[in-house]
């Protein structure tokens, strides 16, 4: 492993995860996460004040652990990055301030970077260099977006379109709970949906009409539309097939998200694409994504399901690109801004 490539501290507090990530260049050394999201399921959703408060309590000793797995003392980071935005406002205090006091202390450049950014600088970690540009799906709890990357160095990125209302994430944790799934939604529905018929119910495409904009999401309706057949079942005495719905629901959010993904790398000529986001841990979003992709020439990249969801490796592997592309540090003043346009890499 060169010893001339950077050796970077990552701070991710976005939601409810505490995540600490060093990363010597492209190379993933420690990878260590605590995360609050027990504490919020009995509410059905992340509470922010709570978020914070065990970010509070769970930075020091995470990032102890991660500098004891990566072998590597906190005096030998080259820098130090953390997520500025977007995210919950406290959390993101929390982990700025976090990184301020390490940077200022250790005397090393402090980079606040994109959260999102971050979903597509982490697929670095495991198949190396981007091509570029590229086209990236990001897919979470409060995104869903489609990004024209020039290249993961601290150049603005196009956002080609995004959604309008609910994020697909957001729409799994509220049909999760229609369901009676355990929160977060994506995981159990995704599991309880491989036993189920995606074409049971026809469920709704979102903003697929030829008058919508070509790279928009939207999935409140979709979840509207699941809740009333849901209850039209309850209402007539009858059982509501879980699995069928599951599927159902997940087959149409996939659809949608490969289908403008696909369309979108298309008509900007790229035939490289990237699936970034808790989403894209999703086994039908990357089996229905590759099969697109193949079908279209287009060359998908998805990183392992562990590297989708929050977490510190993401920050340090975009801050270890700003870093060796020679990109301006951010200033100590460095604000926490929960609405940070996708657009901006580095504040």
């Amino acid at each position: 492993m060169p010893s001339d490539q950077p050796l970077v501290l990552g701070i991710e507090t976005s939601c409810d995860e505490t995540g600490i990530g060093i990363v010597r260049g492209t190379t993933l050394l420690a990878d260590a996460i605590a995360s609050s999201v027990d504490e919020h399921a009995r509410f059905g959703g992340v509470v922010p004040e709570v978020a914070s408060r065990a970010h509070l309590h769970a930075m020091v000793p995470t990032i102890r652990r991660a500098l004891d797995t990566a072998g590597v003392a906190a005096a030998d980071v080259d820098a130090v990055a953390v997520t500025a935005g977007p995210g919950l406002a406290g959390a993101l205090l929390v982990g700025v301030a976090a990184a301020k006091a390490y940077a200022l202390a250790l005397d090393k450049p402090l980079y606040g970077v994109n959260h999102l950014s971050s979903h597509v600088a982490v697929d670095l970690l495991e198949h190396g260099p981007l091509e570029e540009p590229c086209v990236a799906l990001l897919v979470s709890g409060g995104h869903s977006s489609v990004l024209l990357v020039p290249r993961i160095g601290g150049e603005e990125l196009t956002e080609l379109g995004a959604t309008v209302d609910d994020a697909a994430g957001e729409a799994y944790d509220k049909v999760a709970r229609l369901l009676g799934l355990p929160f977060p939604g994506g995981p159990p529905i995704d599991r309880i949906a491989r036993e189920g018929d995606r074409d049971a119910i026809a469920f709704p495409r979102g903003m697929t009409g030829a008058h919508d904009p070509a790279f928009a999401f939207s999935f409140s309706g979709l979840k509207t539309a699941v809740a009333r057949w849901v209850e039209a079942r309850q209402r007539a005495g009858e059982a509501v097939p879980v699995a069928d719905v599951a599927a159902s629901f997940q087959e149409a959010v996939v659809d949608v998200l490969t289908a403008k993904a696909v369309r979108a790398a298309r008509e900007a000529g790229v035939g490289h694409m990237i699936i970034g986001g808790g989403v894209a841990a999703n086994t039908r979003l990357r089996a229905l994504a590759q099969e697109r992709c193949d079908a279209a020439g287009i060359r998908l990249r998805v990183p392992r399901p562990g590297l989708c969801t929050d977490n510190g490796a993401m920050v340090a592997a975009l801050g270890a690109q700003l870093v060796a592309h020679g990109a301006t540090p951010s200033s100590l003043e460095l604000p926490a801004d929960s609405a940070l346009p996708v657009t901006d890499v580095l504040v």
